[in-house]
């Protein structure tokens, strides 16, 4: 088996689930577990400057192997795992010389991966597949980039050919809550720019990404026996079903694609006394982001001055911006990236995030950072698969964007 592919397998053996709405980095202390084991086999891959701090951040790196004078690039990933779907116990199934045949995931619930729902799956005939065992989710996202940054380094550590100047690497925790950057240290990783490398199906480069915010709607009843209830009980739940209502039903992630942006109701807490709705809000455009976040607040007031000032709360704050105004005026590390993929027979298939990486939010703290494919389909859920070939080949794209910036 190839190395690449043992290293992904240990990496998502590690539970790193973040968790929302925790009051530290990282949300979960088990991030940890793959922290510290990350350190030590960084060590033994022969880097340097290896390090992590109290808030689980990862560095180190590969000294230059030529006296040439030559711009110190770096790589990032993070280490967390959404908690959008169950990530404990995570059992990894690898698929040999897949044949375009449904695959049944979980044969206790019949969980079924199949190309008539995931058409993607027919790129990949005569490839070997890792799967989900239907009850978990991957964790490609992003332990499928921290295998293709180490196995990159390894290589160049032992592969003396390869002219290149310093690299720093990075792992962070906490990017699926959107606060993977909040403690970088930019000044202490020192390159003059990165690659996040947590990206999608093989060939993805992307540098826009959606500018984003949270907002959380605090919905207020009033509990009274049922049976007494008439004129006098305030149903949370009832109110908080028109207030999703009242926004608009098709800009939603199930009705949206490309530029399209979205409003996403994510978690609801629901009962009689009070409601918590926890909404994403997204979209590539700052002017139609800026108005989405108008029409919520627009809708709340609408709501208080229907039921009353204390009926409903709004705690609304934004979490990145699109990286495209930052990458624009540096974009030959776009152009690197490109050349990188052509030079190793990969399609470039330049496209905008309908998401967001650490790279945005370093971006506009001074780390300009493009991201770049590690291979992986439908994160976040039991239906998330990583093609091997195309683990390889995000690592050979580090390796060659390595060597072209020595050039």
């Amino acid at each position: 088996m190839e190395k690449i592919t043992k290293r992904f397998l240990k990496y998502v053996s590690f539970d790193t689930q973040s968790e929302v709405d925790v009051n530290r980095i990282p949300s979960t202390q088990k991030q940890f577990g793959l922290a510290n084991f990350l350190v030590k086999e960084l060590k033994q891959i022969g880097l340097e400057d290896v390090c992590i701090d109290d808030n689980a951040y990862v560095m180190a790196t590969l000294p230059a192997n030529t006296s040439r004078n030559i711009t110190t690039v770096g790589f990032i990933a993070h280490m967390d795992t959404s908690p959008d779907f169950d990530a404990t116990n995570v059992n990894p199934q690898i698929v040999r010389n897949y044949q375009e045949q449904d695959l049944i995931l979980c044969e206790k619930t019949k969980l079924t991966l199949s190309p008539k729902q995931f058409p993607e799956l027919l790129m990949y005939k005569n490839q070997d597949l890792i799967t989900t065992d239907g009850k978990t989710l991957l964790g490609a996202d992003d332990k499928a980039g921290i295998a293709a940054i180490v196995t990159a380094m390894e290589e160049l550590v032992c592969d003396e050919s390869i002219k290149h100047g310093r690299i720093r690497i990075a792992f962070t925790p906490d990017e699926e809550i959107g606060r993977g950057a909040d403690l970088f240290n930019v000044s202490l990783f020192d390159a003059s720019w990165a690659y996040t490398v947590d990206g999608g199906e093989i060939g993805e480069l992307e540098y826009e990404n959606f500018n984003a915010a949270s907002a959380k709607v605090i919905i207020a009843g009033s509990v009274v026996h049922p049976g007494e209830a008439k004129g006098k009980m305030v149903n949370s739940i009832t109110r908080a079903a028109k207030f999703i209502m009242s926004l608009p039903q098709k800009e939603v992630p199930e009705h949206t694609e490309g530029y399209e942006g979205f409003f996403h109701l994510t978690t609801m807490d629901a009962k009689v006394e009070e409601t918590v709705l926890n909404y994403i809000i997204r979209d590539h455009d700052l002017g139609i982001f800026n108005n989405r976040k108008k029409l919520m607040e627009q809708l709340v007031g609408d709501f208080k001055q229907e039921f009353g000032e204390d009926a409903i709360k709004l705690k609304m704050k934004d979490q990145y911006f699109n990286m495209l105004e930052k990458i624009k005026p540096v974009m030959p590390i776009v152009d690197i990236a490109k050349q990188a993929m052509i030079n190793l027979n990969i399609q470039p298939k330049v496209k905008a995030i309908r998401g967001g990486t650490d790279g945005a939010r370093l971006s506009y703290m001074g780390l300009p950072c493009p991201n770049i494919f590690t291979g992986g389909h439908n994160f976040h859920g039991p239906y998330e698969f990583l093609p091997i070939p195309s683990l390889i080949k995000s690592k050979d794209v580090i390796k060659e964007i390595v060597r072209l910036v020595a050039e």
